[in-house]
């Protein structure tokens, strides 16, 4: 072999052990995952359902990860700029979005989402379903639907209902409330459910429908009482209310849902894990306790379950709203 033969061998040699040693060199990112950090995003407003889920976890999920969980609040836009960010954060494992029910509705309200919300974010679990209850300020004199429907039908303007945004679960529940009852209710949206709580208790709305999760400590508290259940079913922790179907609405069944989704290029590995740390944490017994409590029921999906889930709440809200020309603000 010439000299020349013999330097272009040897040069190709040594690129190519370089190439295989930095191949070596290179961690799998998922053998040392997590080693710093982990972010919460709830792109809701704080004192929510999602914030309340969120913290009830954390302790429990930071045992397992090892790591700090650290939750942070992103709101705005029916939970759209949260999402986004998320959206367009590094596809790690280190970010983490929460979501509330709107996520499913979102790309039918607002038409120019700066993210696609099934190509830029992936499904890891739904966590939770939480019955949706319809409460109203101490200060209403209406205690059902029956008294309720009557009372709006009094009044010239009817009665306004507060929301935890446009397009929220508590949004088009109260829309088909207003049609199934043939009353005249307008719709004051807030940047999230505890401001929207907040202002029902203090009677700058009249009522509201929210997740049990938030709304049952206020009646339980006295700051609110409870108008109907708008599942299918009563929830052990307010056993005395009755659902919108045992007062007259017949077939009315809207709940909620709470789910965890991560950037979307986050590798399968990372993604295993952060199932199996939720999972696990839903295990709780404290965090069992808790969630029967408030009428939560746990489901724990897997990513391919969440994903179908949401493809499925997808269609079913845009019937609702195309059927019901629900308008939003």
């Amino acid at each position: 072999m010439n000299k020349s033969k013999l330097y272009k061998y040897f040069v190709t040699a040594l690129i190519l052990s370089q190439s295989i040693g930095l191949t070596i060199a290179q961690p799998n990112p998922a053998s040392t995952y997590p080693n710093k950090p982990i972010r919460i995003i709830n792109p809701l407003a704080p004192g929510g359902a999602v914030d309340a889920i969120a913290r009830m976890l954390a302790p429990s999920l930071q045992e397992i990860l090892g790591q700090p969980i650290v939750i942070e609040n992103k709101s705005g836009a029916g939970g759209t700029i949260g999402s986004n960010f998320v959206a367009k954060s590094p596809a790690d494992g280190y970010t983490i979005l929460m979501v509330y029910d709107t996520f499913a509705v979102n790309p039918h309200i607002y038409k120019n989402l700066p993210f696609d919300s099934f190509k830029d974010l992936t499904p890891v679990m739904e966590i939770v379903s939480i019955p949706l209850l319809l409460v109203a300020g101490n200060k209403l004199p209406a205690n059902n639907l029956k008294e309720l429907s009557a009372l709006a039908k009094s009044r010239p303007n009817g009665i306004n209902f507060s929301s935890g945004g446009a397009g929220s679960s508590g949004h088009l529940a109260a829309e088909l409330l207003k049609n199934n009852l043939g009353i005249n209710m307008t719709h004051v949206p807030y940047k999230g459910g505890g401001p929207a709580l907040t202002a029902t208790i203090s009677g700058e709305t009249d009522i509201t429908i929210l997740g049990a999760v938030i709304t049952i400590p206020q009646i339980k508290g006295g700051n609110l009482k409870g108008l109907a259940i708008l599942g299918n079913k009563r929830t052990p922790a307010l056993p005395q209310l009755l659902t919108a179907s045992e007062q007259g609405l017949t077939n009315f069944d809207v709940s909620s849902w709470i789910g965890i989704l991560v950037p979307a290029g986050t590798p399968p590995a990372i993604i295993e894990k952060i199932y199996s740390a939720f999972a696990q944490a839903l295990k709780n017994p404290a965090v069992q306790a808790r969630m029967a409590e408030q009428g939560n029921e746990i489901i724990a999906s897997t990513p391919a379950q969440f994903a179908s889930f949401l493809a499925q709440e997808s269609a079913k809200w845009a019937k609702v709203i195309k059927d019901n020309n629900i308008q939003v603000e």
